[in-house]
């Protein structure tokens, strides 16, 4: 059985606890949004069912429009301003956590990279894997 996951904002005043056993994907996206967001060459989230998650705490949201025309919705918090989730309009029943925020080393490897057009040259992926030159349409 999968272990209990947390995660948490820099200052601790924002959280997410995961059911136990969740299922996840982690997706890594190399666009150009995510690389602000972050403030890394890319993003890395994983999405669970949004009612695995529990979020404690106040968060503010902030949306933008996605390259593929649809809405993403990060929830930051107010006091340190580190990113705790993630929300896709396309996706309303999935809820990203951005895999830093559980400062877990063992946290389990991407299934997927997206947005590779935006991959900066030096970034070595893991080998096998599936990688995607935009959204995960291949288009």
């Amino acid at each position: 059985m999968d272990k209990p996951r947390h995660a948490s904002c820099q200052c601790g005043v924002l959280s997410a606890a995961i059911k136990p056993g969740a299922e996840h994907q982690t997706v890594l996206c190399h666009c150009s949004d995510c690389q602000k967001r972050s403030g890394s060459p890319f993003g890395l989230a994983a999405y669970f069912q949004r009612d695995a998650v529990e979020v404690t705490g106040e968060a503010k949201e902030f949306s933008r429009r996605t390259a593929t025309g649809s809405e993403l919705t990060n929830g930051f918090c107010p006091q340190c301003g580190s990113t705790l989730y993630v929300k896709l309009k396309r996706k309303p029943d999935l809820l990203g956590i951005p895999v830093g925020a559980f400062a877990d080393p063992t946290f389990p490897a991407p299934l997927r990279a997206v947005w590779a057009q935006d991959q900066h040259s030096w970034i070595t992926l893991p080998t096998g894997l599936k990688t995607y030159q935009r959204g995960t349409d291949g288009s």
